[in-house]
């Protein structure tokens, strides 16, 4: 299976223009990962002024967009997982959906919010894991990579693959999502954006420093492919999905089998 990430700088509130880029990414490209992922709110921006601004760039998942995204997927043959301002019943939610030819296959709705995130977005709290060509996949955003808990909850339900969607602003997430992949034998797509983003509103400012440096990563923690903090560009790599089901460190140590008690907690709360 070939997986991959677009780094690229969006432009703030120019939807349709991040759109294009993107159609143009996708066109431009051989060959093309089968599952293709975009970084947090790749159409949108980032740096909200307020909850008020966020809600008029905000989108349903049934909105024109979404369905032009399906027609790439049905054209290229191809999945995207992408971060999307997703408006639901009036409420904000900073969501990765994953895109086939065929529709919406699953939307994630952030967890853990970062900073001024809180103010502009409803909290989930719900984690899925769900299958597309015989493989497993879960999703991740951002702030998440911090949390060793949502990546192990994942991986003990049989995640093969995270698809982590970013907006990284921090130095050091990149190497800690390597940790995440060794201590739960999975593969991580961190599809990170470039570029600083700057807001003003009166004597008010807002500005994001992003840092790129979107990377795959192995079971065994092996930096597969990192690009560097400007480039940009569609990136992949074939894998063997079949290493992440190998959860043996050594003879005697498999990961899960010895975590009875960290088991037995997300058993029990499994929606």
């Amino acid at each position: 299976m070939r997986i991959g990430f677009l780094q690229f700088y969006p432009e703030f509130g120019e939807i349709d223009k991040n759109f294009e880029r993107i159609r143009k990414f996708i066109e431009n490209t051989s060959p093309l990962p089968e599952i293709l992922v975009l970084p947090e709110l790749a159409l949108t921006g980032y740096t909200f002024i307020d909850k008020e601004e966020a809600n008029d760039y905000s989108m349903e998942k049934d909105s024109d967009i979404v369905k032009s995204f399906i027609k790439i997927c049905k054209r290229f043959n191809i999945a995207i997982s992408t971060g999307f301002l997703e408006r639901k019943e009036e409420k904000l939610y900073n969501s990765a959906f994953f895109i086939t030819k065929d529709g919406i296959k699953n939307i994630y709705r952030k967890v853990n919010l970062f900073k001024d995130e809180k103010e502009i977005f409803e909290r989930d709290d719900r984690l899925d894991v769900f299958e597309y060509n015989g493989v497993k996949f879960g999703q991740l955003i951002c702030f998440d990579w911090l949390f060793p808990e949502m990546t192990r909850f994942l991986a003990l339900h049989n995640a093969e693959i995270i698809l982590h969607s970013a907006n990284l602003v921090l130095p050091f997430c990149q190497d800690a999502m390597i940790t995440r992949a060794i201590e739960n034998r999975v593969f991580i797509v961190t599809a990170n954006r470039i570029g600083v983003e700057e807001r003003k509103f009166k004597k008010y400012k807002k500005e994001n420093r992003f840092t790129g440096r979107s990377q795959i990563v192995s079971p065994k923690g092996e930096i597969l492919i990192r690009v560097g903090e400007n480039v940009e560009g569609i990136f992949s790599v074939e894998i063997n999905p079949e290493d992440a089901r190998n959860k043996w460190i050594t003879e005697k140590n498999n990961i899960f089998e010895e975590l009875k008690y960290d088991k037995k907690i997300i058993d029990d709360n499994l929606r």
